[in-house]
C-alpha cells in the first residue's frame, strides 16, 4: 500500500477515534432533570421577619443584547427589592440554569454590570458567613457617575457553593467528567450608598434572614453545600 493512501487511512481512523472518543465523554445526564423542580417566585418568600418586597426600586436591569445572551444561559430569574423597618434596603437577583455545561455558564455580576457603564471599583473573593455554614462568594464595589453599589454574591454548580471561577469551572469539569451536566444557580444582592463595609452588613444580616425563612430542603438549591 502506497505511503499516502496510509497516512490518508490513519488519518481517518485517528478522526474517527476522536469522534467516538468525543462522544462517549460528552456529559448526557442531567442533574435538573433528577431533582425536584424549582420555581424562584415560590422559593423565596415575599416577606421575611422584617423585611417585604418595596417595588419603588427596581435591581439592575440589562441592556437588550445582554439579556438575550443571559436568557439562553438561564431557565427562571428573579429580581425584587426588599426594605425593612429601619428604611434598608436590599436588592435581590436570583439566576437559576438547568444546563451549566462546559459551553454553557453563569453569567458573573462583574460582567453584567461592566456591560451597562459601571466601573468595578472593588472586587474581593472570601467567605460570607451564615448560620448554615460559609459560603464562598464574592464582594464587588460597582460605581456609574453619583451610584454606587456594593455587591455581595455566590454561585452553587451542582450540590455545591463553589467560588466563581477557576472552582466554579473545576466543578463543571467534574460533572462532566462523571457524565453528568449540572445545574447552577447564582444569587446576588446589594445595596445603594457610599458607605461600603456598612452595606455589606446590611447584606449579611439580609441574606441571614432570608435563607432562615427557606425550607431546609430547598434552601440547599440556593447555597448548595457549605462548609461548617
Amino acid at each position: 500500500m502506497k505511503k499516502p493512501v496510509l497516512i490518508s487511512l490513519s488519518l481517518s481512523i485517528l478522526m474517527i477515534s476522536t469522534a467516538s472518543l468525543t462522544t462517549a465523554m460528552t456529559p448526557t445526564t442531567k442533574i435538573a432533570d433528577l431533582r425536584d423542580a424549582i420555581n424562584l417566585e415560590a422559593l423565596i418568600p415575599v416577606s421575611f421577619n422584617d423585611w417585604k418586597i418595596d417595588s419603588s426600586i427596581i435591581p439592575l436591569q440589562v441592556d437588550p443584547k445582554t439579556q438575550a445572551q443571559l436568557d439562553k444561559l438561564y431557565n427562571q430569574t428573579l429580581a425584587r427589592t426588599y426594605v425593612n423597618s429601619q428604611g434598608d434596603r436590599v436588592m435581590l437577583s436570583v439566576a437559576y440554569g438547568g444546563d451549566q455545561s462546559d459551553h454553557l455558564s453563569l453569567h458573573k455580576p462583574e460582567t453584567c454590570y461592566l456591560a451597562q457603564g459601571f466601573e468595578i471599583k472593588q472586587n474581593t473573593a472570601g467567605e460570607i458567613a451564615t448560620q448554615y455554614g460559609n459560603l464562598p462568594g464574592r464582594r464587588l464595589l460597582a460605581t456609574r457617575g453619583n451610584r454606587n453599589e456594593p455587591i455581595t454574591y455566590w454561585v452553587t454548580i451542582g450540590d455545591k457553593a463553589v467560588l466563581p471561577g477557576i472552582n466554579q469551572k473545576l466543578q463543571q469539569i467534574r460533572y462532566g467528567l462523571s457524565g453528568n451536566v449540572p445545574d447552577g444557580m447564582l444569587v446576588r444582592v446589594s445595596t445603594l450608598g457610599s458607605n461600603a463595609d456598612q452595606a455589606y452588613q446590611i447584606q449579611d444580616f439580609f441574606i441571614q434572614d432570608m435563607l432562615s425563612s427557606i425550607d431546609v430542603k430547598m434552601r440547599s438549591r440556593l447555597t448548595g453545600t457549605v462548609d461548617l
